[in-house]
């Protein structure tokens, strides 16, 4: 065995981002509510993630800044990245000719490899983002012809990273597109947990990303070591309902925050796995808007978006994966990755952590399908949220908000504008009528109590 070549402690400063204008968080932890995320300072975090599983291996620093630069100016929160990635990740350098390991072996990390991780992360966090790690991905710890990693090892590699990134803005990701389904690959998952734990002093959040469709809660629930839950929705099938991943993890006890770490990706083949799939038949900006909106408005600390083409920086040249059909830096820019600020700018706009999902307050609304409608209110009775996939009608009793006055305002996620309608009073039943119908004309019912006085959404100026 060799003896683990250590690199000291990596010490990261908080950096006051540019493009980004905000702080990122140096710490984050779990709200007293044990639903949400927030900072040292108690102030909520919002969970926003982009995958981007391929960042450290593929990419140059300068290809790296551009990446950080646009999700930063977008809104982004989290970018969850690999270091021992999917595609090549132990065989093939990285953008500077480094291998992730010498001899494919954990306790010996190649230091040139992880000085350029050591530059994305530190970049990530002056940009305001909060650098979402996964130390491996799951075919190098699950049992099968890539296993690398043992209870031994796997706990000495999460120590080397735990002590390398104590200071930065990070949250642990184990897992990696894998479920453990023995008790030797349990071992195996919580070495490194407790691994990284010791290195950093638990400064960092664990969390744990699943193989789709599935949840970090069915094999994990008792992992004392798990901060919060994360499912992944998958690509598998139009309308499928991410909420109810969420409404699952909120019924467990001990409570934790949950969120979809990997829904349904922009431009995917729908249903790749799938026998009857069609390369041509792709989920679009508004298959992405539906899958957030559907699991904030279960109950999750946030969500993740992901583009086919982002996730593994594809660029010609390239052996494609599952048919990207538009260049990583492209792809960036498409519809669904701007929509994700609008969900950002909703949600914080209205104190987010304060909702509290609750479908009896619809009546007569689409409870199935790809219609169905989802509602959330505040604790404190100052606001509801109601999100209506297909722009379908939906009737609410006014009367169960305390607000003797109310503004009724509808908010369009494609454009993140916002109409105010109505003010009235809080008597009788009210039917809703979204300004436009039919698949991709989504829209969000905002009711507000007029004396609390929130702030204006683009367009209510």
């Amino acid at each position: 065995m060799h003896a683990p070549r250590w690199s000291a402690a990596f010490l990261l400063a908080t950096f006051f981002a540019g493009a980004a204008d905000a702080q990122a968080p140096a710490r984050l932890r779990v709200s007293e509510n044990r639903r949400f995320l927030e900072d040292a300072s108690g102030r909520p975090f919002f969970y926003l993630g982009d995958t981007a599983w391929q960042l450290f291996h593929r990419l140059n620093r300068e290809e790296a800044d551009l990446y950080l630069r646009n999700r930063a100016a977008k809104g982004f929160t989290v970018v969850q990245a690999v270091l021992l990635a999917e595609l090549g990740g132990l065989d093939e350098p990285n953008a500077y000719g480094d291998l992730a390991l010498q001899n494919r072996d954990p306790d010996r990390p190649n230091e040139a490899y992880f000085r350029h991780a050591d530059w994305i992360v530190r970049r990530a966090n002056e940009l305001g983002l909060v650098a979402g790690v996964l130390p491996t991905w799951g075919s190098y710890w699950k049992q099968g012809a890539g296993q690398i990693f043992n209870p031994q090892n796997a706990y000495r590699y999460g120590l080397y990273l735990g002590k390398r990134y104590r200071a930065a803005s990070l949250i642990w990701i184990l897992g990696g597109d894998q479920n453990v389904e023995t008790p030797e690959e349990r071992a195996i998952i919580d070495a490194m947990a407790r691994g990284l734990r010791e290195g950093d002093g638990g400064a960092h959040l664990i969390t744990f990303h699943p193989r789709g469709p599935g949840q970090s809660s069915l094999a994990l629930q008792d992992a004392p070591w798990l901060d919060f839950h994360m499912n992944q929705t998958s690509h598998g099938a139009r309308d499928h309902d991410t909420g109810l991943f969420i409404e699952r993890d909120l019924r467990l006890q001990p409570l934790r925050p949950t969120l979809d770490g990997e829904p349904r990706y922009e431009l995917i083949p729908v249903g790749f796995y799938m026998a009857n799939y069609s390369r041509l038949d792709r989920f679009d900006d508004f298959d992405v808007r539906q899958a957030a909106y559907w699991a904030i408005l279960a109950g999750a600390c946030g969500h993740t978006y992901g583009h086919s083409s982002v996730w593994q920086m594809w660029q010609p040249g390239r052996k494609p994966i599952l048919w990207p059909s538009v260049p990583w830096r492209e792809a960036l820019d498409h519809p669904g990755a701007f929509q994700m600020s609008h969900v950002r700018r909703l949600f914080e706009s209205r104190s987010f952590s304060k909702l509290v999902p609750d479908q009896t307050l619809l009546l007569n609304a689409p409870q199935t399908g790809g219609a169905k409608v989802r509602a959330a209110r505040a604790s404190d009775g100052s606001f509801v949220i109601v999100y209506s996939p297909f722009g379908e009608p939906f009737t609410i009793e006014k009367s169960r908000l305390p607000a003797k006055r109310l503004k009724e305002i509808w908010y369009d996620p494609r454009y993140g504008v916002a109409h105010l309608v109505h003010r009235t009073d809080n008597q009788g039943f009210q039917t809703y009528t979204p300004p436009t119908r039919g698949r991709g004309q989504d829209w969000v019912l905002i009711l507000e109590d007029e004396s609390a006085k929130l702030p204006a959404l683009p367009g209510m100026e």
